[in-house]
């Protein structure tokens, strides 16, 4: 049985791979964390074989008034979290970074694209990753995922805005873009395939085709 503690026990993210996890209890013991009043430092991990850490700030933001505290929370709060992780011996951290390393302009992603972070979201996110990577070893094993927009039911964010928009307005353009989505149940099984197979690296889980705005609005 894999014992996995998820950070963030209020995320979309954590709740949903709770949930999908709980399915085969014979196989999986789920626990979850609240990140933000600082017990988790006295938390002991070694009863742990996989983090999973959902927790972070998810709101794009320039504001400089805003930048100490994605750094703080993003970056610093993985970091902090992975190392003590790393110590008690736990065998996978997996850290949910996100597409947006690469910039919001960037639309056709492959593994030869330059990351381009437009934001201290995505600035906090790719060094964080950064950071994680120098505690990566054959016993602590790193996963890193770039997701792009996860959307599917309860989710939050730019999907959830869009959605809301949809049934607002009877006329949206016909933009022949192209973006890559996640749906949250892909998600979760992509997650459950890392954990069973103990993989390490950096990964871009993705529906396997891309989506045109404009026919998402239609669909919605």
């Amino acid at each position: 049985m894999k014992k996995i503690l998820i950070t963030g026990e209020n995320s979309y993210l954590g709740q949903a791979l709770n949930e999908w996890l709980s399915r085969q209890p014979e196989k999986y013991s789920v626990d979850t964390i609240d990140m933000r009043d600082g017990t988790w430092q006295d938390r002991d991990f070694s009863a742990y074989d996989v983090i999973f850490h959902a927790a972070g700030i998810a709101h794009s933001s320039s504001n400089s008034k805003t930048k100490d505290l994605y750094f703080r929370v993003n970056r610093d709060l993985a970091y902090e979290t992975a190392k003590k992780a790393g110590k008690q011996a736990v065998k996978q951290f997996v850290f949910m970074s996100s597409i947006l390393v690469y910039g919001s302009e960037t639309t056709l992603i492959d593994k030869n694209t330059a990351p381009n972070p437009g934001n201290y979201y995505a600035q906090s996110k790719l060094e964080a990753e950064q950071l994680l990577e120098t505690l990566a070893s054959p016993d602590f094993k790193i996963v890193i995922l770039r997701s792009p927009m996860i959307y599917g039911k309860n989710s939050k964010g730019n999907y959830r805005k869009l959605s809301q928009l949809v049934r607002k307005i009877r006329i949206f353009p016909d933009i022949p873009n192209q973006r890559s989505m996640l749906h949250i149940d892909n998600f979760t099984e992509f997650v459950k395939l890392m954990i069973d197979n103990e993989e390490s690296g950096l990964f871009f889980p993705q529906n396997e085709d891309y989506v045109t705005t404009s026919h998402m609005v239609s669909s919605i």
